[in-house]
């Protein structure tokens, strides 16, 4: 069986819903012949290439004021820390993330998606240092095992990838997603959000048992 899951390196709440599924995962009993692939979802496509202070960005997008956003920040990492993942609520940058969708993908061709998915996100919530920073990206893709020089090309091509990353952003759109992280269980139970563990072990065993041609269903609200 296959679940797909559509993110952002930039959404926290994806960072966070990877963990609980995750942990339900490592509970189900075929858990073996579960297949987990990563979508590619961008929460903002417009967002600049430059990387700026999420605080600021957060309180300018939703109309908070800066102590509001720290707030909210703050309580995401309270959401991560339970989750057991390191998360530093100050001094995190954020930019647009179209080229880190590109190398997932470029790192799915070579067996390395679940690596660099990993790196990404330590990357951009648990490290001090940039993800956006520049050369970062073919050093995380170094440490997820890949070719640096390869990586190091597939970003130096605006067009490497860049339909794959589309084709998925389409794809979520077709589904109804509007929002990320967005789970389907063989193209017929969704997902949305970053759900309790409890929530995600009870689709896994939902699809499992119902493994017939369905149209596709939510069984969750989005976070």
């Amino acid at each position: 069986m296959r679940v797909e899951i559509w993110s952002d390196i930039n959404c926290p709440w994806c960072y966070i819903g990877k963990a609980r599924f995750e942990r339900a995962l490592e509970r189900f009993e075929h858990r073996e012949e579960i297949e987990v692939v990563h979508r590619s979802f961008e929460l903002d496509p417009r967002a600049p290439q430059d990387a700026r202070p999420v605080v600021p960005l957060i309180a300018a997008k939703y109309g908070m004021s800066l102590g509001e956003a720290e707030a909210a920040e703050a309580r995401i990492a309270e959401n991560a820390r339970g989750e057991g993942l390191p998360y530093l609520s100050e001094g995190r940058d954020a930019a647009n993330s179209f080229d880190m969708h590109r190398l997932l993908h470029f790192a799915k061709e070579h067996g390395r998606q679940a690596q660099l998915l990993d790196a990404l996100y330590r990357a951009n919530f648990a490290e001090e240092r940039s993800a956006f920073e520049a050369g970062r990206l073919v050093e995380l893709a170094v440490e997820a095992g890949l070719d640096g020089e390869a990586a190091a090309a597939v970003l130096a091509d605006p067009d490497a990838y860049a339909e794959a990353v589309r084709e998925d952003e389409t794809t979520a759109s077709a589904m109804g997603a509007t929002g990320v992280p967005f789970f389907v269980l063989d193209r017929r139970l969704g997902v949305s959000g970053a759900q309790p563990a409890e929530t995600f072990t009870r689709a896994l065993e939902q699809a499992w048992e119902s493994r017939v041609t369905l149209p596709l269903t939510t069984l969750a609200s989005q976070e």
